[in-house]
């Protein structure tokens, strides 16, 4: 290229004019020329043998690092195999030798997670917090126990097999019905079974912070809680004490069970209170005709007592009869006895046909209940089938606590009737003695003509 440009610049200025040169000078330039450009040439050319000299001599030397890597390579495999082999050995010559200590090994740790949900589980924790941590350690442990741990793991088994049969007291915390949480709380532990504070029922619930004491939201009937008051409020000798058990589960069950006011509320449904209704009605109705009748015989024995005829009671009114009628003949003094013994009977006999009524339609609103609650039941397994027991129940319960309801309410409806019957009888049968005996008396007096 600069030789090209020397001739460009020679021609232009043999063109131009600008100096007069000679062709020998321009030959002379033109040359010199071509002697600078194989200078550079042969400087290029130099340049380029050296660095594909250097290029071999670095091929060569990355061949030779090749070279040496791949030997240190088939060194190190060899050796990799070697402690791949003794490795081996080594770890069969350590399962020989462990024997059953790697069974041990197994055997505590199962052991240590079977306590472990035993201890949670158990109501002994409310009063030993600090006993989880040490079996948690030996459950989740990958080394062989030592003789120390071992010992402390049977004596935690032992702990709890001894509390378990103790009666304790001590302090803890208790979340009460309402959730709230109390404090440094006496509580009284029988065994694992029951616990009980200020004469309530506890639970030992593990889904609340890893396990508390908690009050049962319904308390078991009276007698169980003054067995708990008494339990707790005694210091020494023995006490009467229900004991659950399944530690809790029955108890729970227990009170989750419908009192009979509950039944009659959620199951009894219009029928059941119906029924309520008419037996409620029925042994009002039979207390008033009991103290009405109670009231006459009382003023019918003083009468009894008296010659006086007293217009306040039955029988004066019928030994009234023969007192205004003292010269009538004894076919007509008895029809007029009759006739009174039958106006007193209507009042005594009054509301004792209805208490029948009562006590033979009680029953029948029973029925009546029951096939309302079967009728239910068939809907919902129309509906959904019989795979679960709960969506039938409803109808079951409706049925049974209606018949119930029934039969308590005609069973003391019939004892009062026939006692209220009974009664009613015996004061007319007083009625007809009396006036039996005052026509008895007339007709001796006639006969030995004193009348």
């Amino acid at each position: 290229m600069k030789k090209l440009a020397l001739i460009l610049t020679a021609l232009l200025t043999l063109s131009g004019g600008v100096s007069a040169q000679s062709l020998s000078d321009l030959y002379r330039q033109v040359q010199k020329a071509v002697a600078e450009e194989g200078k550079i040439n042969k400087q290029r050319e130099a340049e380029f043998v050296s660095a594909r000299n250097r290029q071999r001599q670095l091929l060569a030397q990355a061949k030779a690092e090749l070279a040496s890597e791949e030997i240190r390579s088939k060194a190190l495999k060899a050796e990799y195999d070697v402690n791949e082999k003794d490795l081996a050995d080594l770890e069969e010559t350590l399962r020989e030798r462990m024997g059953n200590l790697g069974e041990l090994f197994g055997v505590v740790k199962q052991v240590s997670g079977d306590v472990l949900s035993v201890i949670n589980d158990s109501m002994v924790s409310a009063q030993f917090t600090d006993r989880k941590e040490f079996l948690i350690e030996q459950a989740a442990a990958k080394e062989l126990p030592t003789t120390g741990a071992l010992r402390k793991l049977w004596a935690t088994m032992v702990h709890e097999i001894a509390e378990s049969g103790k009666v304790a007291r001590f302090n803890a915390d208790v979340i009460d019905a309402n959730g709230e949480k109390h404090e440094n709380v006496e509580v009284v532990r029988v065994g694992v079974f029951n616990a009980v504070a200020d004469g309530k029922f506890l639970v030992w619930n593990t889904a609340v912070s890893g396990g508390t004491l908690v009050q049962l939201g319904r308390q078991p009937p009276g007698r169980f809680q003054s067995m708990a008051s008494d339990l707790q409020k005694s210091t020494d000798g023995v006490e009467q004490m229900a004991v659950d058990f399944t530690r809790g589960v029955i108890l729970t069950q227990v009170v989750k069970s419908k009192n009979p006011w509950e039944r009659v509320k959620e199951d009894g449904g219009p029928v059941g209170w119906s029924i309520v209704a008419v037996g409620i009605f029925g042994l009002l109705l039979s207390l008033w005709k009991f103290i009405t009748l109670s009231g006459t015989g009382s003023k019918m024995s003083r009468q009894r007592k008296s010659d006086t005829p007293n217009q306040n009671n039955p029988l004066g009114r019928i030994m009234a009869v023969y007192t205004d009628n003292p010269n009538a003949d004894i076919e007509t003094l008895e029809l007029k006895l009759d006739e009174a013994i039958l106006r007193e009977t209507a009042p005594m006999e009054s509301t004792l046909s209805f208490i029948k009524v009562l006590y033979v339609v009680a029953p029948l609103m029973g029925l009546l209940g029951t096939v309302v609650g079967m009728i239910h039941t068939f809907q919902m397994i129309t509906l959904f089938g019989t795979g679960d027991p709960k969506m039938m129940a409803g109808g079951i319960s409706t049925a049974l606590v209606t018949t119930v309801l029934g039969l308590v309410a005609a069973i003391p409806l019939t004892i009062l009737h026939s006692y209220l019957q009974a009664k009613a009888k015996s004061l007319i049968q007083v009625l007809d003695e009396q006036a039996a005996g005052i026509i008895a008396r007339l007709a001796e007096k006639r006969d030995a003509g004193v009348v």
